[in-house]
């Protein structure tokens, strides 16, 4: 594949469906936007990795949001990794790019650097949170971590809440061209069965992870079959297919899913980007008065914060902060 067809498709979501099966997906590459994402801060590689896992998951999810909308994953645990926080931000009007920023937090004497990275979670919850804008509730949605990995967990939050049966197909990790230096690369395939009118889901639990809804739990036998079908196919992928940069994700569909009539819609471009400003940081300190700012000042006489997700620094007078502020610090 030429340099030009490899950054085609660098930082995209792809759309597609499967005619012939009632199934459709997505195909996510991110090279660039998950490279910013995690040079933000020197994780150690095992929170690198669940950061990566958790931004690919954000990409390939967060691409069925209308315009403006936001889509936070959220993961929770009672081990090192404490918290894994993503966000998705749809594009502002058609054509642009969508934005998708990361973090996470952690107990550096707890982790375990050498350990599979899922086990430094521990007990907690996976989340999703949808933000419509403004005058609109927000949408949540919780399920246990289980299963195994963070992928696992979103699979069983779309059976256990949403009736979807999903399927999620990831690699990730640091890749080297031939003279070039290495860096992060993503790609991931997500399946979903087209959604009833009326799912129908016994009241009995699921045959999942402590008895939780699994995709077999929602479908019927002829959805069955083509679900299992698409998911054999989508078992012969190869890591390397799916990060790329040599494979097309056209070319990945025809290969994996020719005989299923894949149909490809408009590429989604991903960046990264955060939407931090010094009115937002202001903003989140007007709860305060004027003494609890007084006990955020530095010896220098100033109020500072730091973006957890890009890195931004603010220095501000404390005389301008909280609800007791004697000006807007304009």
């Amino acid at each position: 594949m030429s340099l030009s067809a490899k950054i085609a498709w660098d930082d995209t979501v792809l759309p597609f469906q499967l005619d012939a099966s009632d199934i459709r997906g997505r195909v996510a590459r991110l090279d660039g936007v998950l490279e910013q994402v995690l040079s933000q801060h020197d994780y150690p590689q095992v929170i690198e990795a669940l950061v990566a896992e958790m931004a690919l998951l954000t990409a390939l999810i967060g691409q069925t949001m209308k315009l403006r909308w936001k889509l936070s994953l959220q993961v929770r645990g009672s081990g090192a990794a404490r918290l894994i926080a993503t966000d998705y931000y749809a594009p502002t009007d058609d054509g642009q790019p969508a934005r998708i920023r990361a973090y996470a937090s952690f107990d550096d004497e707890r982790l375990d650097r050498d350990a599979e990275p899922f086990s430094q979670i521990g007990d907690g919850y996976f989340a999703i949170l949808i933000d419509q804008g403004e005058g609109m509730t927000p949408y949540q949605g919780i399920t246990p971590i289980a299963g195994g990995s963070l992928a696992k967990c979103a699979e069983t939050y779309f059976a256990q809440s949403e009736q979807l049966p999903t399927r999620f197909s990831l690699s990730y990790g640091r890749s080297q061209m031939p003279g070039e230096d290495a860096h992060w690369r993503a790609g991931g395939v997500i399946l979903q069965h087209m959604p009833k009118a009326s799912p129908s889901v016994s009241g009995e639990g699921g045959s999942g992870e402590a008895g939780l809804l699994d995709a077999s739990d929602i479908l019927d036998e002829a959805e069955g079959e083509n679900w299992t079908r698409a998911n054999t196919l989508l078992d012969t992928v190869d890591e390397i297919e799916l990060i790329g940069p040599t494979v097309t994700p056209t070319d990945l569909l025809v290969r994996l899913f020719h005989e299923e009539q894949p149909r490809v819609f408009d590429a989604q471009p991903i960046s990264f980007g955060c939407t931090c400003s010094d009115d937002r940081v202001r903003q989140s300190l007007s709860i305060y008065s004027a003494k609890e700012i007084g006990t955020m000042v530095t010896p220098e006489g100033t109020v500072t914060a730091d973006c957890q997700f890009c890195g931004a620094h603010y220095v501000f007078d404390p005389a301008t902060l909280g609800f007791e502020a004697k000006d807007g610090g304009a």
